[in-house]
């Protein structure tokens, strides 16, 4: 072979080499190229993996942190329900408290109490920070309680009292009803078949207002105030003895209003176990001596008394002799016929008292209780007979007094002493058994105070 066929063969080995070589390094190369991919392949899924586990771990984290932020929802909403139920506890008890008169609230700034002169008859506002109540309206033959309590920048009444259903006492709630928003009525529950009570009603009926007829026992807080229900426990038929009796109580400083009772239902309050003590107290019956026993002012011990009658009543309220009583006992004396409107202002730990007039109280009124000639035709309607009948021989004839003169004696109230006309004649004081709820121990009282006869 010659030199250069060997070179040529030694060319073509090297180029066969080279080329066995170089697609040998190609296929390594994509071995390494397949195991880089491989192992990136795998990092990726690693990654992916641990991607996933880290999404878990989160999911899981997240779960976890929601799970724990549900259950401080829930804690929270728990205890925002039991606050709720705490405070609805709370109310609740405050509720029982009022109604049983372990909770006194805080005086807060000044009442006023205006004892207004509506002539023969009653009304009492009370105008306090956060609280407003009428106790009676006056007369049902005038028109002044409205115009006063406008005077007074009065726009809500929290409480409207009737203390019972005589016309000079509810005269004109119809019409306080009719110009002031009233939250609540209160009336003793006892009915009456004049005019005056069917108007009440009506107005009543055609108002927002809530109605209630309280008992002795029942406490109410009205605002910064107490009233505290002290007679009476039932109903006899008897209108007096219906009166509603109640203390208000501001802070330190009391009032005690009984309407129309007489001396049995005050001796029924001295029995019983009822806080009676007042500041003020406002006269029974106008200052008659049916009422305001010398056992019942003490029981009542109260730092001045005051009256609501007109100037030179007929009836001779207030009575000589309950004039005479509260003076030997120490007890200073206020009454619309001589003062005018009686104002007492507190703070609930002292009191001030103001009047639109001076002047002396004498013990000189006579008990007559004779209607006056010129009374109203709804009074005497209201009342049952006419006016001109007069007392016989200095005592109150039971055959012949008319029922406003009847109710002066103890134990005859209106329904009784209306009774007692249908039931006449009497041949002697111990006939009055024949009325309902009168027996032999009333009788004996009636003989006792010496005011009926049976001529």
């Amino acid at each position: 072979m010659s030199e250069r066929a060997l070179k040529f063969k030694y060319h073509y080995l090297v180029i066969i080499l080279s080329v066995v070589f170089l697609f040998s390094a190609c296929g390594q190369a994509d071995e390494n190229n397949q195991l880089i991919n491989d192992e990136n392949g795998s990092a990726t899924e690693e990654s992916q993996a641990n991607s996933e586990n880290n999404d878990e771990d989160s999911t899981a984290e997240e779960e976890t942190e929601n799970t724990a932020a549900n259950n401080e929802e829930e804690e929270e909403d728990t205890e925002s329900s039991g606050y709720n139920a705490s405070e609805e506890n709370d109310n609740n008890a405050a509720g029982e408290e009022e109604q049983n008169g372990n909770s006194q609230p805080q005086a807060e700034g000044e009442l006023e109490v205006h004892f207004i002169d509506v002539g023969q008859g009653d009304a009492t506002l009370f105008k306090g920070p956060d609280f407003t109540i009428l106790v009676d309206a006056g007369r049902h033959d005038r028109n002044d309680v409205v115009p006063y309590l406008e005077s007074q920048e009065i726009e809500t009444l929290d409480l409207l009292i009737g203390t019972h259903p005589h016309a000079d006492h509810i005269g004109q709630m119809d019409r306080v009803i009719e110009a002031f928003e009233v939250e609540e009525v209160w009336m003793s529950g006892d009915e009456h078949t004049t005019q005056t009570f069917e108007r009440v009603l009506d107005a009543i009926l055609d108002s927002d207002a809530g109605y209630y007829e309280p008992r002795a026992g029942e406490d109410f807080t009205i605002g910064s105030s107490v009233v505290e229900v002290v007679s009476p426990d039932s109903l006899t038929g008897d209108f007096h003895e219906g009166s509603l009796s109640f203390r208000v109580v501001y802070g330190d400083v009391s009032f005690l209003f009984t309407g129309d009772a007489e001396s049995q239902t005050e001796r029924e309050m001295i029995e019983s176990d009822h806080d009676l003590t007042a500041d003020i107290f406002q006269l029974g019956h106008h200052g008659s001596s049916t009422s305001n026993t010398r056992d019942f002012l003490h029981a009542v011990d109260p730092e001045i008394a005051i009256y609501s009658a007109a100037a030179d009543n007929s009836y001779g309220h207030p009575h000589s002799e309950v004039v005479e009583r509260i003076e030997s006992m120490g007890i200073p004396l206020f009454g619309t016929d001589v003062h005018g409107n009686i104002i007492v202002i507190t703070d609930g730990e002292s009191y001030s008292v103001s009047v639109d007039k001076s002047g002396t109280i004498a013990a000189g009124g006579q008990n007559n209780d004779a209607e006056e000639e010129n009374q109203p035709q709804e009074e005497q309607k209201e009342e049952g007979t006419e006016a001109n009948n007069t007392n016989s021989g200095g005592c109150i004839d039971i055959n012949t007094a008319s029922v406003a003169e009847l109710t002066e004696i103890t134990h005859i109230g209106e329904a009784r002493a209306e009774e007692l006309v249908n039931l006449r004649p009497f041949g002697s004081i111990d006939e009055l058994t024949r009325i309902h709820g009168i027996g032999d121990a009333r009788v004996n009282d009636i003989k006792e105070e010496g005011l009926a006869c049976a001529g």
